[in-house]
C-alpha cells in the first residue's frame, strides 16, 4: 500500500487500527484547495503515469457517492466554468483521484483495500488554508452536501449474516457477482 521506505506516522497507524476495529461503511476526508469530490483509486496502477484513470471494481458505487455530495453542494453543482473548480464542471464536480493526480498512501485507498469502508475525498473550498472568517461560509456550503452524502449509507446491500440458530457470523465473506471486491461482516 505504501511506497518502500515510506514512514507511517503514529497518528496514521492509530487511525488505521481504529478503522479496522469498527465496521465503518462510509466516510469522507475533507481537504481545502479546490472544489471537487474525488474517489478511489487515488494511486494509479501505473505509478509512472500521471493523471491516469484508475477505477476500483466498485467504480459505479463510488461515482454515485461522489455525485451525491457534488450535486447537493451549491458551488460544486454551479455550472459556471469561471468559478474556482470550474475545470471540473464538465465532469459534474467529481473525478477519479488518480486521474486528477496520483499519490500513494491515501486514506480512501486504504479504506477500500483494507476495510469495508467506502471513502471519498472532498475538496471543500478554493483556499488551501482558509481564513477563520471564511470557515462559517465554507461550513454552510458543505453542510447539506455532507448530510446528503451521509444518507447514502442506506444504499446498497445490508443485513445480518447468521447461522441456522440466528447467531451473527463474524468475518463472513460477502461476494457480489460481477464485482471483484469482497466485504466481510462485522462483529
Amino acid at each position: 500500500f505504501f511506497s518502500p521506505g515510506f514512514q507511517v506516522a503514529p497518528e496514521t497507524k492509530a487511525v488505521m487500527k481504529w478503522l479496522r476495529s469498527i465496521p465503518f461503511v462510509l466516510s469522507a476526508s475533507l481537504h481545502g484547495g479546490e472544489l471537487v469530490v474525488t474517489y478511489p483509486y487515488d494511486y494509479s496502477r501505473h505509478p509512472m503515469e500521471e493523471k491516469m484513470f484508475s477505477p476500483t471494481p466498485d467504480e459505479k458505487m463510488f461515482k454515485m457517492l461522489a455525485k451525491a455530495y457534488a450535486d447537493a453542494h451549491p458551488v460544486i453543482s454551479d455550472r459556471s466554468e469561471l468559478r474556482c473548480g470550474g475545470n471540473f464542471v464538465k465532469r459534474g464536480g467529481i473525478i477519479n483521484g488518480a486521474e486528477w493526480y496520483s499519490f500513494t498512501g491515501g486514506m480512501a485507498d486504504f479504506n477500500y483495500l483494507h476495510t469495508n469502508c467506502f471513502e471519498v475525498t472532498v475538496e471543500v473550498g478554493c483556499e488551501k488554508f482558509p481564513l477563520e472568517e471564511e470557515l462559517f461560509t465554507i461550513w454552510h456550503e458543505n453542510k447539506g452536501a455532507l448530510l446528503n452524502y451521509m444518507e447514502m449509507v442506506h444504499r446498497g446491500i445490508k443485513g445480518i449474516v447468521s447461522d441456522k440458530f440466528g447467531n451473527p457470523i463474524k468475518n463472513a465473506r460477502i461476494s457480489v457477482r460481477g464485482i471483484k471486491h469482497d466485504v466481510t461482516t462485522g462483529n
